[in-house]
């Protein structure tokens, strides 16, 4: 069987694997740190599995851009301060994972936006980032966030922004920008973050779990 036909078969049964509750760390090309806040994930499926009753397994899979096995994973988190490169081929890959029913959480650990942004080109070429609106259901799932995405550290001082690409009304990728999450879900001696911003990070986070586990 070759790559090309068993991606398709990946891509037809997709709904079969959205049944499985695991999620994923997206390992990219280009430099940049995509191991980053390694105990984020841990933590955040922690918090998820005891508020939000789902059963994710607690160590989170890592997968690479290119990869078949992205199709596995209905969830997959991306974060890191640095450089990012997607090839054609990553790129391709990608696109056909999100426009067939997985979902993309991009968290700019800071200095990711300007390699992210020219890189999402190549995935969705037709498809630009937009401002999600604070009315969107990612901001009034179990937790509500009537003010929109929650800022978790300073950085720059900017405001906190959620970005969103859609295909059919179905917010597919999600990029966090100017908040951080990942630093909040991460053990508290890591950062030394108050434990009403740690909240904040966390039930944001699944928030965006169970936007993705439904939708």
């Amino acid at each position: 069987m070759n790559k090309q036909l068993l991606l398709s078969i990946l891509c037809l049964s997709f709904s079969v694997f959205l049944s499985a509750q695991e999620i994923a760390l997206l390992k990219y090309n280009g430099g940049g740190d995509w191991y980053a806040n390694p105990t984020a994930l841990p933590n955040l499926i922690a918090f998820c599995n005891t508020n939000i009753h789902t059963t994710i397994k607690s160590k989170p899979a890592t997968v690479e851009t290119g990869s078949i096995d992205i199709f596995q994973y209905p969830f997959i988190h991306m974060t890191g301060h640095g450089n990012v490169f997607f090839s054609e081929e990553e790129a391709i890959n990608l696109r056909k994972y999100l426009l067939s029913g997985g979902f993309l959480h991009i968290d700019d650990n800071y200095g990711m936006a300007p390699y992210l942004k020219k890189e999402l080109v190549k995935v969705f070429p037709d498809k630009e980032l937009t401002e999600i609106p604070t009315s969107h259901p990612i901001f009034n799932e179990t937790y509500k966030f009537p003010n929109g995405l929650p800022k978790i550290h300073e950085h720059d001082g900017k405001r906190p922004q959620a970005l969103g690409i859609f295909d059919n009304n179905r917010l597919i990728l999600l990029f966090t920008f100017e908040s951080d999450l990942g630093d909040g879900w991460e053990d508290e001696e890591v950062h030394n973050d108050p434990r009403e911003i740690r909240q904040k990070a966390l039930k944001m986070g699944a928030n965006i779990i169970q936007y993705a586990f439904e939708h």
